[in-house]
């Protein structure tokens, strides 16, 4: 169950619209924040907002150039994060329900 808590920022990262299309935005490669912005009818501090959220879940890896901030998706996070959904939603004899000694079924 640890295990699971490793990705709980990341959820709650995605769990914003603004956030997921932001991650979408980045699927095609690196963007600069002013880009990001151009799609999105919020303000530069919203952005800073969204994108410190999405790099602080480590979903994003953001570098400065000039003065500038440019921002991409973390391939190792979302191969990770898609293996650790595929482990929690496909059986297995590690699924917490066939550890738990009496399951307590609907009728």
């Amino acid at each position: 169950m640890e295990k699971n808590n490793e990705y709980v920022a990341v959820f709650k990262a995605l769990g914003d619209d603004t956030r997921l299309k932001i991650v979408e935005m980045l699927s095609c490669g690196e963007l600069c924040a002013c880009d990001i912005l151009e799609s999105f009818q919020i303000t530069q501090p919203t952005l800073s907002y969204h994108m410190k959220i999405l790099t602080e879940s480590g979903l994003v890896i953001s570098r400065k150039e000039g003065s500038w901030m440019h921002y991409r998706n973390n391939s190792n996070l979302t191969e990770a994060v898609k293996e650790f959904w595929e482990g929690i939603t496909t059986p297995s004899e590690a699924c917490i329900c066939k550890n738990k000694k009496e399951i307590n079924t609907c009728q």
